[in-house]
């Protein structure tokens, strides 16, 4: 069924929609642009799969999302073209034939429900096929007067107002709409390598991971436990900040070692003081060594500067200094109102603010060192059986995984 013939098979509906997502920095790629753009329609088809059949494809640094028929669940595509990374703005859109008769009846059937509740309007017209006989400002003239004349109370405010609505003339179609709401912009996931996420139960980690798959990164999770110290429960909620997660990473694998015999050894060999750095050191490295058994070229925490003792300029130093892989820190000049935000934004806050420890506050030290020395956090982890330890904890490593839905690949 071709998409114009929707219609016939529809007859209860007196319009047919479709979705149009706009591309952000994608178009500024240059001689790459054309496989940033294959990954985007790569991953917009995936995400498309329990919404229905749609026809989706690029044209003019737009993706077209089209109904292909009456089962396709087209607010649920809507949410989901939202939530994926690279697109700057998507809209609901009608489509007719390229005439102004056509174009001025659309705007009459489709425009007086978006524009209800609005006191102001203008019309920007995009004319991109260049022999359509009328201008863009006669265009937007036509339109504006149909508007005028099918909306009460509607007034026409170019500088400010509150709804914009846009008639674009393409190659096959005209297509109107009323506003845009924001994308979720950066770059299409998987364009930019994959990366390991350290991923806590806490606000900060989660934010972390969506700020890079923002940036086009794959994201993969490592999680450290230490029960029974840290309950099921905590777990859990890892696992569930994980999947909330997945709305915009589309797809994650979460490993979890325990760190339970390590972190006893810590507190029974160990100063006090050094605890949570000896702990951190623990942690970077097996981290490496996960990111490199899993194709990871980087590693991601959600450390912002100050916030608590191991995140000092020298504990960071620390921790640095033990990898030999790029450490991200995203969140790392962020306040924590910043970072709650983002939070927000993305889904996670109420999952992390939920009471269940991780293994960060077990054998928390009352005074941990903020300027702490290399040698010194060094001469602590000798007193340790390190490789054995490193060994025992990498080998407890199991792997869930989760997804934006079934069967994602």
């Amino acid at each position: 069924m071709d998409f114009l013939s929707f219609t016939e098979a529809n007859k209860e509906k007196k319009y047919d929609e479709v979705i149009l997502c706009k591309f952000g920095e994608v178009v500024l790629k240059g001689a790459n642009r054309q496989n940033f753009e294959s990954g985007l329609l790569k991953e917009m088809r995936r995400r498309a799969s329990p919404h229905g059949t749609f026809k989706i494809y690029v044209k003019q640094s737009t993706i077209y999302i089209e109904p292909q028929d009456d089962e396709c669940d087209i607010d649920g595509m809507y949410a989901t073209a939202k939530k994926v990374f690279g697109i700057v703005g998507v809209n609901r859109a009608a489509v007719c034939e390229k005439n102004m008769e056509s174009i001025s009846e659309m705007a009459r059937i489709y425009l007086p429900e978006k524009l209800r509740g609005k006191r102001t309007f203008k019309v920007d017209a995009k004319r991109s096929d260049k022999k359509f006989p009328l201008k863009s400002p006669d265009i937007s003239r036509e339109i504006g007067g149909v508007i005028l004349s099918t909306v009460r109370g509607i007034k026409v405010d170019v500088h400010n107002p509150d709804v914009t609505v846009t008639v674009e003339v393409r190659d096959d179609h005209a297509y109107i709409r009323a506003g845009q709401e924001p994308g979720a912009g950066g770059l299409p996931l998987r364009s930019a390598g994959r990366g390991l996420l350290l991923l806590s139960g806490g606000i900060d980690s989660p934010v972390a991971g969506c700020m890079m798959a923002k940036r086009g990164m794959e994201i993969e999770a490592l999680h450290f436990e230490s029960f029974p110290y840290t309950s099921e429960r905590a777990r859990e909620k890892v696992m569930k900040l994980a999947e909330e997660m997945c709305e915009y990473c589309a797809k994650i694998h979460v490993h979890v070692i325990s760190l339970t015999h390590v972190q006893e050894e810590i507190r029974d060999r160990c100063s006090e003081d050094y605890f949570t750095l000896i702990l951190r050191v623990f942690m970077m490295r097996l981290a490496e060594r996960c990111a490199r058994d899993y194709k990871c070229g980087a590693l991601i925490t959600g450390e912002s500067l100050g916030q608590v003792a191991s995140q000092t300029l020298s504990a960071i130093g620390v921790t640095d200094s033990v990898v030999n892989i790029p450490v991200f820190r995203p969140c790392i000049g962020l306040d924590k109102t910043e970072i709650i935000d983002t939070a927000r934004h993305y889904g996670t806050f109420e999952t992390s603010i939920l009471p269940f420890e991780d293994c960060c506050t077990v054998f928390t030290p009352r005074h941990p060192k903020t300027q702490p020395k290399i040698d010194d956090v060094m001469a602590e982890i000798a007193k340790l059986d390190f490789d054995a330890l490193f060994e025992e904890a990498y080998a407890s490593m199991y792997t869930e995984t989760k997804m934006v839905y079934e069967n994602y690949r």
